[in-house]
């Protein structure tokens, strides 16, 4: 069982076109707020990740932003998050948010929301971190990258294990049921087998 008490948003930094993205995002904000749940996102007013952030201090709930000098400089920084860490790069940036979060969730998003999903992915399947990773599907965004994960389990080249510690959900709330009840794979494991290829 996982506690969810702090949860980083990857997200665009733009509104998108579906309206469904930012119903979805302000959604997850007040729902945060709601549970109780402290919002962890890359400090932005701009985007989807600007509205989740607003959204979820109007609710009255708790957010932290991690952002880069050069983003805070160019006054992308949201203005109402009081508890914002500016850091020099964005591998910085990427770390401390995994420091700060006990799960992750991303939204539609490009390349820097897939950057940091990856990431956190490949820490989790290392056993670097033992949180839960979710991809809310809001309007089939993601249908596509959960095609080519599951090519990429049936061609064995990601064990059922690692693909299935992604959790994809359309729903909020089924998506943050099923990450509090995660249990992170035994990365020993893979570990040992990643040796024993190595060698052969």
């Amino acid at each position: 069982m996982s506690t969810l008490d702090s949860i980083c948003l990857y997200c665009a930094s733009s509104p998108g076109a579906d309206p469904a993205f930012r119903a979805a995002a302000e959604h997850l904000g007040r729902t945060f707020a709601r549970q109780r749940i402290r919002l962890v996102f890359g400090g932005g007013s701009v985007g989807l990740m600007g509205v989740a952030a607003g959204a979820c201090l109007e609710a009255g709930g708790e957010v932290t932003g991690v952002i880069t000098r050069l983003l805070m400089e160019k006054e992308v920084g949201h203005p109402g998050v009081k508890d914002m860490h500016v850091v020099e790069t964005m591998h910085e940036r990427k770390a401390l948010m995994t420091r700060l979060s006990r799960g992750f969730i991303a939204l539609p998003g490009g390349y820097g929301t897939l950057d940091e999903l990856f990431d956190t992915l490949t820490l989790l399947q290392l056993g670097v971190h033992h949180h839960p990773v979710g991809l809310l599907n809001v309007s089939g965004f993601y249908d596509a990258l959960v095609a080519f994960l599951d090519r990429a389990r049936n061609d064995r080249v990601l064990r059922d294990v690692n693909r299935d510690s992604l959790l994809v959900e359309a729903d909020l709330e089924t998506l943050l049921e099923r990450m509090r009840r995660f249990e992170a794979p035994d990365a020993n494991k893979w570990l040992d087998r990643a040796a024993v290829e190595l060698r052969v």
